[in-house]
């Protein structure tokens, strides 16, 4: 018998999606996303489906990573950050608080992203561009 809980929340539209609370910080994990075990997701933090959070990364309080989106190793990413849909967040990144990601947009790795940045959907972020 499996003693994983799931908690199944209904959105706007009538959808409903399933998640699990992660083992460390309890935050909350679509059942199909790949968080690695040693990440520490906040509690009130989402990751939504086939999103994929590598290792020792670390994901704010009210933060939410969206559909697809990947996060790479050692990322940081403050509170009340918005990852968008099928974004991707280079390894040792340090996303700021309150910032927003668009929907397929690249933050090359090592880059620090200031609080409060936004970075449009499509753009992509390196190390001689940091916001």
């Amino acid at each position: 018998m499996s003693s994983r809980v799931y908690e199944e929340l209904e959105h706007d539209d009538g959808s409903v999606t399933r998640y699990r609370k992660h083992v460390n910080g309890k935050g909350r994990i679509a059942s199909n996303a790949m968080v690695d075990p040693t990440a520490y997701i906040e509690s009130s933090a989402y990751v939504e489906a086939a999103a994929t959070i590598g290792r020792a990364v670390h994901i704010g309080a009210g933060s939410w990573v969206d559909r697809e989106a990947k996060v790479g190793a050692g990322v940081q990413i403050g509170a009340g950050v918005r990852i968008g849909p099928n974004a991707v967040i280079g390894a040792g990144s340090r996303i700021g608080s309150h910032s927003r990601i668009g929907a397929a947009a690249r933050i090359e790795p090592g880059v620090r992203i200031a609080a409060d940045s936004t970075i449009p959907a499509g753009a992509t972020v390196g190390m001689n561009r940091a916001a």
